[in-house]
């Protein structure tokens, strides 16, 4: 027992001698390696949290959303729609909602209008995001004002600017009161933008959109699942365009990887012939170099993570921020909630680890088993 712990003790100390003999390849090869592995490890832990962030935000949306069409675009919806969804059997609430969008020439942004169910602001007022009081330098009890429908100007005071907790959604958003709104956009009264409604039993919500859709034909249900697979989608997509751009190094790294399996170099042969010369067997070869590619592989891994945890949840992925915000003008700004999937980091893992350290020991295997005379020479 004692002989066999002075081996692998051995093994370890000729490891770590032989990484410190190469030190500026293997610092080289550590820090590209690292760098790899923090930009592949940074998409998969953004879309991920933000993936949970926009479930978790959605939680709260209306089980369905009835909106009007007329030539295949979204339309007024009359007050008599409400009434009309309201006899359906299965919907427990509905009403008509109020919302739209409004460009302001000042900062070339669209800003999204919207009168709250409850708790809306008194008339004159409005309560604003937290992006268009830092867009317009904006304050409780400053004045904004906006372009009415007819071009006549309409000043309202900000009564409140809405918790940057909630920014993800509210960024760009402005709660006013219904008559304000009527009266911006000239929405005759009894028009609504759209209508949402809750289902009694949410296994119903399929069939009751099949009946509102056979008494409104000219109506489109929107449920809830829809929208999050929308989501879904939306950041699948935005994802699939950071990696796009991160495919050069992807693939170099294969190409490295598949360069370091192909042999090894007159140094490295030479020095496993002393070693067999010397008495080492070929399982203490092999070993020595799973070690060796596996110090390199696991720091590099660890470092890669930690730095895209950090980059991700700490600086809000100002790498990838130009990408990410696409066209909008009131990008958000918001800190995302750590959500770390350990699927993900297993499977990154075997991406980048397992072919690494097996790059190192195919090699090893072929030089360990040749005379140590003929490597040598």
């Amino acid at each position: 027992m004692g002989n066999w712990f002075g081996r692998q003790r051995n093994i370890i100390d000729f490891t770590l001698s032989s990484l410190l003999r190469r030190k500026g390849k293997n610092l080289s090869l550590l820090l590209v390696y690292t760098l790899l592995v923090f930009l592949l490890a940074s998409v998969m832990f953004f879309t991920h949290a933000l993936r949970k962030e926009a479930s978790l935000v959605l939680q709260g949306a209306p089980e369905m959303v009835v909106q009007r069409m007329a030539a295949g675009r979204h339309e007024l919806t009359p007050g008599r729609y409400v009434n009309a969804i309201s006899d359906i059997r299965g919907v427990s609430a509905v009403r008509g909602r109020l919302w739209g969008y409004y460009f302001d020439a000042f900062t070339s942004a669209n800003y999204t209008l919207l009168v709250p169910g409850s708790d809306a602001p008194t008339p004159g007022y409005i309560s604003i995001g937290s992006g268009i009081a830092r867009s317009r330098l904006a304050a409780p009890g400053d004045l904004i004002s906006f372009r009415r429908y007819d071009g006549e100007p309409m000043v309202l005071m900000v009564q409140e600017v809405l918790s940057s907790g909630s920014e993800l959604v509210s960024s760009d958003l402005i709660l006013i009161n219904e008559q304000d709104f009527r009266k911006l956009f000239g929405m005759a009264s009894g028009m609504f933008t759209d209508i949402v409604l809750t289902v009694r039993n949410p296994k119903e919500v399929a069939t009751v959109a099949g009946k509102v859709l056979k008494l409104l034909p000219d109506t489109r249900p929107i449920m809830k699942s829809e929208i999050l697979r929308t989501y879904d989608t939306i950041f699948d997509w935005r994802s699939g365009i950071i990696v796009v751009i991160l495919s050069s190094a992807v693939l170099a790294f294969i190409i490295f990887a598949w360069d370091k399996a192909s042999g090894l170099s007159a140094e490295e042969r030479k020095e496993i012939g002393i070693l067999k010369a010397i008495g080492w067997e070929t399982s203490d070869v092999l070993l020595m170099k799973f070690w060796e590619g596996a110090a390199v592989s696991l720091t590099s891994f660890l470092a890669g993570v930690l730095l895209a945890y950090v980059h991700v949840f700490f600086t809000r992925v100002v790498l990838f921020e130009p990408v990410l915000k696409g066209w909008s003008t009131l990008y958000p700004s918001f800190k995302l909630i750590p959500f770390i999937s350990p699927y993900q980091v297993a499977t990154l893992f075997f991406l980048t680890v397992v072919p690494y350290t097996a790059a190192t020991i195919v090699p090893s295997w072929r030089a360990a088993t040749i005379d140590p005379d003929s490597v040598m020479r």
